[in-house]
């Protein structure tokens, strides 16, 4: 049996427009010989010319949100308290995730033909769990892979793609889902499509609906995935450890499906 591993993270980069003017990452570059130097300085006498080829060290200074490039968002980022539904209690930041929830059966559902800016229902993920065949299990790792996929590059990556809504979400959390997933830049619907939306309606519940779901039960969010379309509805696991940052709203994954074909 062989194992195969499928990338499923976005790089952080300068070049490609994965989130709002205000919060796109920035990457500075030290190369090997700018750094020579600074290497030298470390040892009294040793010179930039002593050193093989005149090179020191690649060093990059990376300016991040914790929300920038393939990551996960942990219920505080949702609310303050979470599992309301049962009894309220503190939402856990992002390092007092349980590891085993991050290592679990993956499975995809194809929302690719749902508008820009739909919101999608428990219906809708009945019907695509039906399709593809599927009955739910607790851990499950559900990835929705949307319209904004393909658009990953394009300047209105941020305006593609179908969001979960608040019933979609709960109905994946009553099953005992703990991690889910989007390749949109949000899970909800894209905020440019819910301001429309509430200009017209002025009804606050549906502002961040998805992400408010966790203040009722408890669950964790990649946001930012890629390359879904290349993955089966089921059949993989996913490996999706956060970086563990002391209480933070979230933390950057390495997204890989992982299949022993």
């Amino acid at each position: 049996m062989a194992r195969r591993l499928v990338d499923l993270s976005i790089p952080i980069t300068n070049d490609i427009v994965s989130d709002p003017q205000q919060m796109r990452p920035q990457v500075t570059y030290a190369r090997h010989q700018e750094t020579a130097p600074q290497m030298a300085a470390y040892f009294p006498g040793l010179t930039a010319a002593d050193l093989p080829d005149g090179e020191g060290w690649a060093v990059e200074r990376v300016t991040l949100s914790t929300h920038n490039g393939t990551h996960m968002d942990a219920p505080w980022h949702f609310h303050s308290t979470t599992d309301q539904a049962v009894g309220a209690r503190p939402a856990p930041t992002i390092d007092q995730g349980p590891l085993e929830y991050f290592l679990q059966p993956g499975v995809k559902l194809d929302f690719r033909h749902l508008p820009d800016g739909y919101v999608a229902t428990a219906a809708d993920v009945e019907a695509e769990l039906a399709r593809i065949g599927h009955a739910l299990q607790p851990l499950d790792i559900v990835l929705v892979n949307t319209a904004a996929g393909a658009a990953f590059g394009d300047p209105d990556y941020i305006h593609k793609g179908c969001g979960m809504g608040e019933e979609a979400t709960l109905y994946l959390t009553e099953r005992g889902v703990k991690v889910v997933g989007t390749d949109a830049w949000s899970w909800d619907a894209p905020f440019s499509h819910t301001a429309r939306k509430w200009a017209e309606t002025r009804d606050p519940k549906i502002i961040w609906e998805g992400h408010k779901a966790g203040r009722l039960r408890e669950y964790y969010q990649i946001e930012k995935l890629t390359n879904l379309e290349a993955l089966p509805p089921s059949g993989f696991t996913l490996s999706c450890f956060p970086v563990k940052i002391a209480g933070a709203s979230a933390g950057w994954i390495r997204a890989v499906a992982i299949f022993e074909d």
